[in-house]
């Protein structure tokens, strides 16, 4: 006898040096609630020399094996093969011609696409166009989503979901810069923001734990790892976030620096002798907790060794430039019900929450030290239950978000075969390698 199964996703989620994927079992979706299995995870890194590729299970990374990739692509090539070898068998996935869609993270649509698209030939050669904008991202994805379409043909549908979407509800008065207005309508210079996916799934997220309508969700949402943002949440919309043109604008990061005096760029490449690309790579890749502390862009390599003065600067650092961006939102967007932390950091790391919650009691947020302590990659209030302004920590869930919008934007046919599964919530594990450099 036969029955329906659950739609099964391939979602390719490439970072700057990773591809990470996962395989996911979803019903049909419903608009607000993002549900799904997770049938296989891994991630394929570094992309280049010293690659390998590993499953994750519990978040942690197991049978780990040296690959030979080159790019983005190969390491897609690398993850098919695998699954056509039966990786994903146990799952029900036998081969990849048992996936029904395949959802691909892209991290920049710019003005170009707002919502989750499939993919085709001007598709691609859209996303090239996009490039400049992205460049550590953009590319790589698009060498993933050249890899598998030669790979799988044309018969498997497959989608591009946008890291920019949920933030095109954002009002002129914070989309856009101070700058002449000629200049940001020839280039097309606005505040795109960034971690969309992540802090979209958060909003549906937290409306759906506490019972709150969607449209009446006014929440801020906190995307804490290498890259970090910050969201306002209006009305279950995205009216501001502190990434801006590029994810080098707002919060202090691992290796990032966050607001700057744009100034700074021409007199450090006076001062150090430097071409405004290699200031530009400075503030990338080795500035933020790392160009600080002088130890580490990991704060779990540094909560230890937070009795040492630099190491004490950068996490003060941080904590303070996060709980700025609150108490700015607070102001700018109204009454606000909650604070919702997430990434790596968000979810793991209850000193670095702690710090920034550090004098927002004024406004009605009052933490709850055992709760806080306790929530470790799970889901949780950390508040006293009488606090006006609440915090939660939701471990966020890109993967399944991906799958998800991929799903809305090109409903799959159920099919019917000897497999049948049932799709529930993902339970919280706990975190190990590869959440903090996102």
């Amino acid at each position: 006898m036969t029955t329906d199964r659950p739609s099964r996703v391939l979602v390719f989620n490439p970072g700057s040096a990773s591809l990470k994927f996962e395989v996911v079992a979803s019903e049909p979706p419903v608009s607000g609630v993002v549900r799904g299995t997770k049938v296989l995870s891994g991630v394929v890194e570094p992309i280049g020399a010293g690659a390998k590729f590993s499953t994750i299970n519990a978040r942690k990374k197991t049978n780990q094996e040296d690959v030979s990739v080159k790019n983005h692509g190969d390491a897609a090539k690398e993850i098919l093969a695998r699954i056509d070898s039966g990786l994903a068998a146990p799952g029900g996935v036998s081969s990849a011609q048992d996936i029904d869609l395949v959802a691909h993270r892209v991290v920049h649509g710019a003005d170009r696409y707002v919502e989750a698209t499939v993919i085709d030939d001007e598709l691609v050669k859209g996303i090239e166009q996009l490039e400049e904008l992205a460049p550590l991202h953009n590319v790589g994805a698009v060498s993933v989503i050249r890899a598998s379409r030669a790979a799988l043909g044309n018969a498997i549908p497959q989608i591009a979901v946008f890291d920019t979407s949920f933030h095109r509800s954002m009002p002129d008065r914070a989309r856009l810069y101070a700058i002449p207005l000629e200049l940001t309508q020839r280039h097309k210079i606005q505040r795109f923001g960034f971690h969309g996916i992540s802090h979209h799934y958060l909003t549906l997220r937290y409306a759906e734990l506490t019972g709150t309508p969607l449209d009446r969700t006014n929440i801020i949402t906190l995307h804490l790892e290498g890259g970090s943002s910050a969201t306002a949440v209006v009305s279950g919309k995205s009216v501001d976030t502190s990434m801006g043109f590029t994810p080098l604008e707002g919060l202090m990061m691992g290796t990032r620096s966050g607001d700057i005096d744009p100034a700074l760029v021409g007199f450090l490449a006076r001062k150090e002798g430097m071409e405004v690309a290699s200031v530009e790579e400075l503030l990338n890749k080795k500035s933020g907790l790392l160009g600080v502390s002088g130890r580490s862009a990991d704060t779990r390599e540094l909560i230890p060794h937070q009795s040492e003065e630099r190491v004490a600067l950068a996490l003060d650092m941080f904590a303070y430039r996060v709980r700025k961006y609150i108490g700015a939102y607070l102001a700018a967007a109204g009454k606000m019900a909650a604070v919702v932390f997430s990434g790596g950091i968000g979810e793991n790391t209850p000193e670095v929450r702690r710090r920034i919650c550090e004098g927002l009691d004024r406004f009605g947020l009052d933490l709850d030290a055992d709760r806080n302590t306790a929530t470790v990659d799970c889901e949780g209030k950390i508040t006293r239950d009488e606090s006006h302004l609440h915090a939660f920590v939701i471990p966020t869930e890109e993967g399944l978000m991906i799958a998800h919008q991929a799903l809305l934007a090109r409903p799959v046919p159920k099919r019917s075969d000897q497999m049948s599964a049932t799709v529930s919530p993902v339970q919280p594990t706990k975190t190990g390698e590869g959440r903090y450099g996102t």
